[in-house]
C-alpha cells in the first residue's frame, strides 16, 4: 500500500514536487513541520526574524477560529495546531506578466498587520470570527471596491496576537511545496486546491455569505490608523 497522509499517495506527490524519492519528500515535509514557531510580537520586532527570501509558511493556532473545524487529523505540536499554509512569492504567471517580487517577510508581516483586502488568511479568520465577535466584511473607500473588516481589522490583529503563530522554511519553488502540503496534510483554512478537505464547503459558504452581505451594506470611509498592540483589550 502506498504511504499517504492526506488524499494523495506520497509517491505521486513526490513526482510533482520534483524530488527523486519518497524519503527526500518526507525530509522536506518534516523540516517544514519542525520549523521554529514565532509569535506576532516576534515577527513585528526589529530586527525581524523572517528572511527576505522565497519560502513556505505555516500558521499554527492554540484554538481554531471556529468550533466547527475538526482538527483530529491536523498536525499538532507544543499545544498548537497547523491549519493553514501559504507561500511567497506566488507561482510565476505563464501569460508573460512579470513575476511577483514578494518574499515571506513581507507576506507574513502583512498577514499580521494588513487587512483582509490583501490577506486571504485575514479574510478567512474574520469571516469565521464574525458571528462570535460581531464583525462583518464591508466595502471600503470612495469606490467601494476594497473589501475588508474596516475598524474591526484591529480585532483580528488582537485575535492573531493571542492565538495565531507562524513558522516558515525557505524554498526556491515554494508553489511546488505548497501543492504537496495541501495534497498530503489536513489544512482546513486553505481553499485553493483544497476541495477535498472536509471544511472546504463550510468555509467557502462562510466567505461567500460575508461577501454577499458586504455588497448589501453601505460603503464605509477608510477607517484611519489602527490601535497599537498596547491599546488592545482583554483576551478574545
Amino acid at each position: 500500500m502506498a504511504l499517504s497522509i492526506g488524499r494523495t499517495p506520497l509517491h505521486e506527490s513526490s513526482r510533482r514536487l520534483g524530488h527523486g524519492s519518497i524519503e527526500s519528500v518526507i525530509d522536506i515535509r518534516t523540516g517544514y513541520l519542525r520549523a521554529p514557531i514565532y509569535t506576532r510580537a516576534d515577527v513585528l520586532a526589529s530586527p525581524c526574524p523572517v528572511p527576505t527570501s522565497r519560502g513556505v509558511y505555516g500558521w499554527w493556532f492554540d484554538k481554531p477560529p471556529s468550533d466547527s473545524i475538526d482538527t483530529t487529523n491536523c498536525q499538532k505540536r507544543d499545544g498548537l495546531t497547523l491549519l493553514y499554509t501559504g507561500i511567497s512569492p506566488s507561482k510565476p504567471p505563464t501569460n508573460g506578466k512579470a513575476p511577483s517580487k514578494e518574499n515571506i517577510r513581507k507576506r507574513i508581516k502583512y498577514h499580521y498587520q494588513g487587512n483582509a483586502a490583501g490577506s486571504t488568511l485575514r479574510l478567512t479568520l474574520g469571516c469565521l470570527l464574525g458571528r462570535e465577535h460581531g464583525i462583518a466584511l464591508r466595502r471600503v473607500g470612495a469606490s467601494g471596491s476594497r473589501l475588508h473588516f474596516h475598524s474591526d481589522e484591529a480585532l483580528i490583529d488582537r485575535w492573531m496576537d493571542q492565538h495565531a503563530f507562524v513558522s516558515w522554511v525557505e524554498h526556491t519553488e515554494p508553489w511546488e511545496l505548497e501543492d504537496h502540503l495541501i495534497d498530503t496534510l489536513d489544512l482546513p483554512l486553505n481553499l485553493q486546491g483544497n476541495k477535498h478537505n472536509h471544511f472546504y464547503g463550510t468555509l467557502a459558504k462562510c466567505r461567500a455569505d460575508a461577501r454577499r452581505h458586504a455588497f448589501l451594506a453601505p460603503v464605509l470611509n477608510n477607517p484611519g490608523k489602527r490601535a497599537k498592540l498596547g491599546q488592545f483589550g482583554p483576551e478574545l
